[in-house]
């Protein structure tokens, strides 16, 4: 495992982490969003989120992935939040992503919400489903073909949700 921390964003990140979600969104088979993020878009983004982490390695300052967090609904729901995650392909397989997740159910308690729940988690998207599941997040169920893929098929959505 790298020798990385988890670290709330600054706004001398915004280059690195629109390029790495940029990256997640041209590859079309997890995130909702298909409009890139350019430098104002991607500043605007992440400053509306109620947290964004960022990995980083300790040695190099090199960004590996980030996450964002806000709420999932509002009012009577408000206290259900969501979160998406983002990792540079090159870093894959290092359990970056673990690292954002764990991180994530903590800023997650700490900025007031009681549940984290992912509305669209893609089926096929075995690595992430089964780092949630190991981590304690449950399967809601099933909405087929509730995902366009890049190629225009669609495949099956799995939501989850966590406790905090």
């Amino acid at each position: 495992m790298q020798d990385i921390k988890i670290r709330r964003y600054q706004e001398n990140d915004i280059d690195k982490m629109t390029a790495i979600w940029n990256e997640v969104v041209k590859e079309g088979t997890a995130f909702p969003q298909e409009e890139l993020l350019d430098n104002k878009t991607g500043k605007d983004f992440f400053a509306m989120q109620t947290y964004c982490g960022v990995a980083e390695d300790n040695n190099t300052g090199e960004m590996y992935g980030l996450y964002i967090l806000h709420p999932n609904n509002v009012g009577r729901c408000g206290h259900i939040c969501n979160a998406s995650y983002a990792v540079a392909k090159k870093k894959r397989g290092l359990h970056i992503g673990e690292q954002l997740v764990k991180d994530c159910l903590i800023q997650a308690k700490e900025s007031g919400f009681g549940v984290l729940q992912f509305n669209a988690v893609v089926a096929g998207n075995v690595h992430a489903r089964h780092l949630y599941e190991r981590l304690g997040f449950v399967q809601l169920g099933t909405i087929p073909k509730g995902f366009r893929m890049n190629d225009g098929h669609y495949e099956d959505i799995c939501p989850y949700y966590h406790e905090l």
